[in-house]
């Protein structure tokens, strides 16, 4: 059995408390980015609209002439019909100057691209951009910790509650900051650092052990495959939450627009129609899926290396088949069965409450025999 090395185990506490730190700057700068491009959006949205309607009426004002002139020349008044066309033509001209000047780059107010439908990168936000670059600073020294941890113990770093909550907020960063790199999901950045740190607060708070050897029931090989694939398929189901949470936020705006209500969405400006999340999340759900049944089937052949028995309907057991059974419920009823929209994203959002009550309540206060001393993550 390798000897604990207490001294780089303390360096590892540092570093998890600088990125917890770190990631609470890139969620206030998120949260900022969410506050004001949304009005910057919400303003020249109406501004475009005022636009539109001047040029409407100068298209109006500048067609009338025309035919005052057409009138005139058919009864010997051309010069008239000039003359009329002249002044009149003035009047509208203004306007149409003015707004070519105002869509112009350099001149009035330019309109402000938002995340499309391909969730293509459009629009320079200066707060999303900082929230972004202090994210990847925060992953690798989030990184640092858990690789210094898993050092000091002479194993891999997810052998209990604290270890678990840490490397699962390392892996929702990591997977969202990989997104970034081909889609425009800035507008998740609020949320998912908010887990992020909540994670990071749970483990140092309600969590924390301090670096030691695994009990001899995870000492085994299978903790690596069947631990690994849990925690990023956690990771990726955290994604598809908060894009359900927003699908359903979007819905409604989407509804009351359309009802004729007032826009008032602000941030939501920023994030792509409701149709788009959802179909986006849907395509994470089932990659997400597959990554969870392949960490009930490792399990089962773990429990029956360690326990002579592949299923016993253990608590632990029991709830991760139920998350299994909400996800399938999801992608079947919305393949199959038409189920869009709401309900949709509520069946995503009521697997994700499974996820975190097996990941925190059954782990704590139930006891089973994957209990032990209520900090296991296996």
């Amino acid at each position: 059995m390798p000897t604990i090395n207490f001294t780089l185990g303390a360096y590892s506490e540092l570093f998890m408390l600088l990125a917890a730190g770190t990631y609470v700057v890139a969620f206030l700068a998120f949260a900022w980015d969410m506050a004001t491009s949304g009005k910057v959006a919400q303003r020249d949205a109406a501004l475009l609209a005022g636009q539109k309607a001047v040029v409407t009426q100068a298209e109006t004002a500048a067609k009338r002439p025309a035919l005052a002139g057409v009138g005139s020349a058919a009864g010997g008044g051309a010069g008239g019909g000039t003359g009329g066309g002249a002044s009149d033509g003035a009047a509208g001209g203004a306007p149409s100057s003015s707004v070519k000047g105002a869509g112009s780059p350099n001149g009035g107010v330019a309109p402000v691209e938002v995340a499309d439908a391909d969730l293509k990168y459009r629009s320079r936000r200066k707060a999303a951009r900082v929230g972004v670059s202090l994210s990847i600073l925060g992953l690798v020294i989030h990184a640092a910790g858990v690789v210094t941890r898993g050092i000091a113990a002479g194993r891999v770093p997810w052998g209990n509650m604290y270890e678990f909550c840490t490397t699962g907020a390392l892996l929702v960063v990591a997977v969202f900051l990989l997104v970034l790199i081909r889609r425009d999901l800035r507008f998740l950045g609020t949320f998912v650092l908010g887990l992020a740190v909540v994670m990071m607060v749970a483990a140092a708070v309600a969590f924390y052990i301090p670096v030691g050897h695994l009990v001899p029931a995870l000492q085994s090989y299978w903790l690596v495959i069947h631990v690994s694939i849990a925690v990023m398929s956690s990771a990726l189901f955290t994604l598809t939450f908060s894009m359900a949470v927003l699908q359903l936020i979007q819905s409604r705006r989407e509804a009351k627009i359309a009802a004729g209500g007032l826009d008032t969405g602000g941030f939501m400006r920023l994030v792509p129609g409701s149709m788009t999340l959802e179909a986006l999340s849907y395509r994470i759900n089932t990659i997400a899926f597959v990554g969870w049944t392949l960490t009930v089937m490792f399990g089962a052949i773990w429990a029956e290396k360690a326990w002579g028995r592949f299923w016993g309907w253990d608590t632990k057991e029991v709830w991760s088949f139920v998350i299994w059974v909400v996800y399938a419920a999801y992608l079947h009823a919305r393949a199959t069965r038409g189920w869009t929209g709401a309900r949709a994203a509520w069946l995503s959002i009521v697997g994700y409450l499974c996820v975190l009550f097996n990941f925190t309540i059954v782990n704590v206060y139930f006891s089973g025999l994957h209990s032990y001393g209520g900090v296991s993550a296996g």
